[in-house]
């Protein structure tokens, strides 16, 4: 079962939420936007379980806040594919990936982000390579620490790369298709708290100097090197 201490200040509510056995405030907020990172740190922790009926009213006076901004939080939850809602019962959170799921998506992620690294090559100006190559090497900015935290700032940076490269592409289509998987959030959840970096930062960066130079072959072969190592590292999630 979960719990949060929370205060209120100036009408903004200000959350205070357990971090390997610590505590942190909560980034201050408009109040549904602190309900949301409230209720997604709790999910991403695994503080409310995979598969666990989450209860409005219930949040609602843990948070001590009305009903409507746990609604619209859970319906922003809901579209980062960590809930689900059910016509006459409610939301749940969304299950960790079952192996079959893990396959499928890495399936997916090496044809879409495959095509968008091999695209960026092409299509990246001067500017965008710059920021490529600054990307890749701001994930090293993470290695120091453990826990929850680390891992978090991790994910976020490595999610912020591919949509970079997904962006760089050029393609509308090509980076809506690869945001929509999600990838990141669901393997952050399924791996939590003892993924390490292994590689990630190497990897990233000879995407990025790929994409600098215009290689697409390189580009290409480098992102799906990448995504062939990610998968393995996550792999130890699942039982042999």
């Amino acid at each position: 079962m979960y719990s949060l201490t929370t205060v209120t200040v100036k009408g903004c509510l200000m959350a205070i939420t357990p971090i390997s056995g610590r505590v942190r405030p909560a980034q201050r907020l408009t109040l549904t936007d602190d309900v949301y990172e409230s209720l997604k740190t709790l999910i991403m922790e695994h503080a409310i379980e995979p598969g666990e009926r989450v209860s409005i009213d219930g949040l609602a006076r843990t948070l001590e806040v009305s009903p409507t901004p746990v609604r619209e939080a859970l319906a922003r939850l809901e579209s980062d594919g960590l809930v689900r809602k059910r016509a006459m019962s409610g939301y749940t959170t969304t299950p960790l990936l079952t192996r079959t799921e893990f396959d499928e998506l890495f399936e997916m992620r090496l044809l879409l982000e495959t095509a968008a690294a091999r695209r960026a090559a092409g299509h990246a100006d001067a500017e965008q390579r710059r920021r490529v190559r600054e990307e890749a090497a701001a994930t090293v900015a993470v290695e120091a620490g453990d826990g929850y935290r680390r891992h978090a700032a991790f994910t976020a940076l490595d999610a912020r790369f591919h949509d970079l490269v997904a962006e760089v592409s050029g393609s509308g289509l090509l980076r809506e298709s690869i945001i929509r998987l999600h990838s990141h959030l669901h393997l952050h959840r399924l791996y939590f708290p003892s993924a390490g970096t292994g590689d990630t930062v190497g990897e990233h960066k000879r995407i990025a100097t790929a994409i600098a130079k215009g290689d697409a072959d390189a580009a290409a072969t480098a992102m799906h090197q990448h995504l062939i190592s990610a998968r393995d590292r996550h792999l130890p999630a699942f039982p042999a």
